[in-house]
């Protein structure tokens, strides 16, 4: 009998019947590992209704007792966080050092929330008309919605729960349905490290789930990750009704190699970045711009790399690239194969083959050469391991087709000369950039978020622009009796 995952709601798991369930897979074996309940209206209520019934307490609560429950996380997390990567791992499929990595990272968003208490200072100013002073106080938004996808199951809903509970809401978490055993793990934790029932709710499910909290009047802000198609709906859904909405979207990330370029390092990061978490994640490599005459050696490099690169069981020590988190999603990026060659690119490496005779959601990592802009592998987030090499003979043209993109979110250039650098970080239409960084993932003090089509909503994930996300400021204008000054006039405005 397969194990069943349960909503966790007002501090323990959901004991009801569900109406509707989904299956959870090993990826690398195939087969079931368990079945998570679907939430339908009525669990949408209940997970709701707990987390409006916990914010009053938990507004109240003071900013030592908020940071006493974040540092008493932090440190259950820190112990246990080789655990959280094995059920990222189980669930996912992504090699063990990736989901250690996930979390690690995951971790430094924790680490700035307990720090929140500083950002959550408001303004003062005396005697701006005499006898009046004016100031400004955060405060939390309320009950807040976190609709967190697949690839980062531990680290996505730890970029927003930490800083929207260390600044007085309440939350209810939506992890995707395909691994949705972090997600529980982080809420039980959270309990151990003492934050009361409700102020965290975690439910599961599908369309049905993220359309209820969308819908709810009782939740006043959503988190998303996920595909742009949904993050446009989310956010034009969300904003609609009145909420406030960041829905950080899909990504087709460029990487700009310039002649001068160290290519073993550049290829070393094309191989990491490309096939990393077997490239599901929004910030992986998709595009390696290759500026003549860097293409030729640049490719053969790269494809040097490929064929020693291991894939197999994440949870094997010697894996380097796992599966993919389940056929349908398998099946997807190979049709995205199967359009490149027909299309004319070249195909340097063919990672279909990884698939024959095995059971699990395999795909080898896949290489195109002198792909095209006008090509579904270049202009679509497959979000699968599959690299592209697109040709370029000046800079000028690389930035061109970097900027030329919809999406906007992550891209990179590999160079030894300072100023194409520098003009690179000035000129380029993208909302991280690395310099001879494949990854451009900010540390937890800054703030994740892309431009264009790869962001909805004006806050970017985490860091500053998370507590701004998570509080609604509040200008109080204040004049209190002078008794040195009875009877005199302190009118304001106009007394000044």
């Amino acid at each position: 009998m397969t194990e069943r995952i349960s909503h966790w709601i007002d501090g323990k798991s959901w004991a009801g019947a569900p109406e509707r369930t989904g299956e959870v897979f090993d990826p690398a074996t195939g087969e079931v590992r368990a079945h998570v309940d679907f939430a339908g209206d009525r669990e949408v209520a209940e997970a709701v209704g707990a987390a409006a019934r916990a914010l009053p307490g938990w507004r109240a609560a003071s900013l030592a007792t908020r940071g006493k429950v974040l540092f008493a996380f932090r440190e259950l997390l820190a112990a246990r966080k080789d655990e959280l990567a094995r059920i990222v791992t189980d669930e996912h499929g992504k090699v063990l050092s990736d989901a250690a990595g996930e979390v690690q990272r995951a971790l430094e968003n924790v680490e700035f929330a307990c720090g929140a208490p500083q950002l959550l200072k408001g303004g003062f100013s005396e005697n701006v008309s005499r006898g009046v002073d004016v100031y400004s106080i955060a405060q939390p938004l309320g009950v807040v919605g976190v609709i967190s996808p697949f690839n980062f199951p531990a680290m996505v809903p730890l970029w927003f729960v930490p800083n929207a509970i260390a600044c007085g809401n309440t939350v209810v978490l939506k992890p995707s349905e395909k691994d949705p055993s972090a997600a529980l793990f982080i809420a039980e934790l959270f309990a151990e490290a003492g934050l009361p029932p409700g102020v965290l709710n975690v439910l599961h499910g599908d369309k049905v789930a993220v359309d209820g909290l969308l819908e709810h009047p009782a939740v006043k802000g959503i988190s998303f990750v996920g595909s742009t198609p949904i993050a446009r709906y989310v956010y034009e859904t969300g904003t609609s009704r009145g909420k406030r909405v960041q829905a950080l979207g899909g990504a087709k990330n460029h990487m700009v190699v310039l002649p001068d370029a160290d290519l073993d390092l550049a290829a070393d990061a094309a191989v990491s970045a490309g096939f990393g978490s077997a490239g599901e994640r929004c910030m992986a490599v998709s595009v390696v711009v290759a500026v003549d005459p860097a293409g030729d050696e640049l490719v053969a490099r790269i494809a040097e790399r490929i064929a020693a690169l291991r894939v197999g069981d994440g949870r094997e020590p010697e894996s380097e690239m796992g599966p993919l988190v389940t056929a349908a999603h398998r099946e997807r990026v190979r049709s995205y194969i199967d359009a490149g060659v027909a299309a004319g690119a070249e195909l340097v490496v063919d990672g279909r083959a990884a698939a024959e005779g095995r059971a699990g959601f395999w795909l080898g990592p896949t290489l195109f050469d002198r792909v095209g802009p006008d090509m579904s592998i270049y202009t679509d987030e497959i979000f699968g391991p599959v690299l592209s090499v697109a040709r370029t003979a000046s800079y000028d043209e690389a930035l061109e087709l970097v900027n030329a993109s919809p999406y906007g979110n992550g891209t990179a250039i590999f160079t030894t000369d300072g100023g194409a650098a520098r003009r690179f970080q000035h000129e380029v239409e993208v909302g991280m950039v690395g310099v001879n960084v494949p990854i451009p993932v900010p540390v937890g003090y800054y703030s994740f978020g892309g431009w264009k089509d790869s962001l909805f909503g004006d806050s970017h994930a985490y860091g500053p622009e998370g507590i701004h996300f998570f509080t609604r400021t509040k200008v109080v204008t204040s004049r209190w009796p002078d008794q040195s000054h009875a009877g005199v006039n302190l009118g304001f405005p106009g007394n000044a």
